[in-house]
């Protein structure tokens, strides 16, 4: 798995056509949540590439929701800052979130801008 994130209706639509796989990196769409965590940790490891910052986002939401890992905030916001570091935005923005609600960290206004 790349650690691309696809929306419902885009990975619908290709499933409709017949596309059960990625069509980033080919892997299987559906595949348990530990063997998730397991390919997004082997491309969190590799050196950057141009998936990098999307498998350590995507790492992060299974950490902050304990899919295929034990819940783990304080990691989730370690990948969530390297993914942001890298120019993710959706890393970026869940970290101005859960600095906003102080979410796993001391609530900070300024911080979250």
């Amino acid at each position: 798995s790349c650690g691309q994130l696809f929306c419902g209706s885009c990975r619908e639509s290709l499933e409709q056509r017949g596309v059960t796989n990625c069509p980033t990196c080919r892997a299987v769409f559906d595949i348990s949540p530990k063997e998730q965590v397991r390919l997004l940790r082997q491309l969190v490891a590799r050196s950057d590439g141009r998936h990098t910052q999307h498998a350590q986002c995507s790492l992060g939401v299974c950490y902050e929701d304990g899919a295929g890992v034990s819940q783990d905030i304080a990691e989730a916001l370690r990948l969530y800052r390297l993914a942001a570091e890298g120019g993710h935005m959706l890393a970026q923005y869940t970290i101005g979130c859960c600095y906003d609600n102080g979410f796993g960290v001391v609530q900070d206004a300024a911080e979250a801008v």
